[in-house]
């Protein structure tokens, strides 16, 4: 079969040399840095600037993990071979290989010592499963082929922000349609029981793709209005007893016009200039404790020498 051709846009995006990190010069962040920081200062400054790491494993991170790789990894395989490989790819097996070894590797790292029980593996594995299958039914709702073209997966974001720092990204998919000149950028995201409103209209979550779209504009020099993001959320669980039918997969498209992306902006600038120094050093400073219902779920909330909540 004749390889695809592909538009010249991306031959350049996939050739482009971005810039190299200095790990002893360069202060590198990431969203994940920004969100903490936003949702709680003290948090990220015992965690990133102090180093108390929180390395304990999690079903739903491994869980997560596997998921997105198995889906990656599918339509890598469906656009730059083709539909019939891809249909041909027991999903099922993928997703146990990956499931298992992600575990596996955690296990180790977890002093040898389980953090999930037979049970739970298996819930989890179930419900993976169900989603794959649904997906791979439903593939040409999600994912058309004519006029489309795969940019990446887990596509880098590396940008220098001056005062030596540096932000460092991974964006999970990028898509181009021809006929529309137009990038789609997906952020999976894998939920127990999907998004509800209130998830929709959390800033702090949007915030992220709505950064990656600028970021993605600057580091390869496509127009804003060319580019769209979307969140592909999947559904672990679903209600049966529902009075409509509630599909695995749920999409959400955040506002990302000019009003967000200078939100974004703002957010990104906040963060830098709080945390700190104008060398990319962080500043030796009382960060503020946002004390919510969340505390229950910080890693540092039974360490009173840490985080006393006051």
């Amino acid at each position: 079969m004749a390889k695809k051709i592909q538009p010249q846009i991306l031959n350049e995006i996939k050739t482009k040399q971005l810039p190299e990190v200095n790990y002893a010069y360069h202060k590198v962040i990431s969203y994940s840095q920004i969100s903490m920081f936003h949702s709680c200062p003290h948090k990220w400054a015992l965690q990133y600037r102090d180093g108390h790491y929180d390395e304990s494993p999690s079903i739903h991170f491994t869980f997560g993990t596997a998921m997105h790789e198995t889906i990656q990894g599918w339509l890598t395989t469906m656009y730059e071979e083709s539909g019939a490989k891809a249909d041909s790819i027991d999903l099922e097996e993928t997703f146990r290989d990956r499931f298992i070894s992600l575990y596996q590797e955690e296990y180790k790292k977890n002093k040898e010592t389980h953090y999930s029980s037979p049970e739970e593996l298996r819930e989890f594995f179930e419900d993976g499963v169900a989603i794959l299958d649904f997906v791979k039914k439903k593939r040409n709702l999600y994912f058309k082929k004519r006029g489309w073209h795969l940019v990446g997966v887990e596509l880098p974001i590396l940008l220098n922000l001056g005062n030596n720092i540096m932000y460092k990204g991974f964006i999970d998919l990028v898509l181009y349609n021809e006929s529309e000149d137009k990038f789609f950028i997906y952020d999976i995201k894998t939920s127990t029981n999907g998004w509800r409103d209130k998830d929709k209209k959390n800033e702090t979550k949007q915030m992220q793709l709505v950064l990656y779209k600028k970021f993605f504009s600057e580091q390869y020099g496509i127009p804003l209005e060319n580019i769209e993001v979307e969140f592909f959320i999947v559904r672990r669980k679903i209600w049966e007893n529902s009075d409509y039918v509630i599909n695995r997969i749920q999409q959400h498209k955040p506002a990302a016009g000019r009003n967000k992306l200078n939100k974004a902006d703002k957010l990104l600038k906040e963060f830098i200039n709080e945390c700190f120094d104008k060398k990319g050093k962080p500043l030796q400073k009382e960060h503020k404790k946002i004390v919510s219902s969340m505390c229950q779920y910080c890693p540092f909330n039974k360490n009173k020498e840490l985080c006393n909540k006051l």
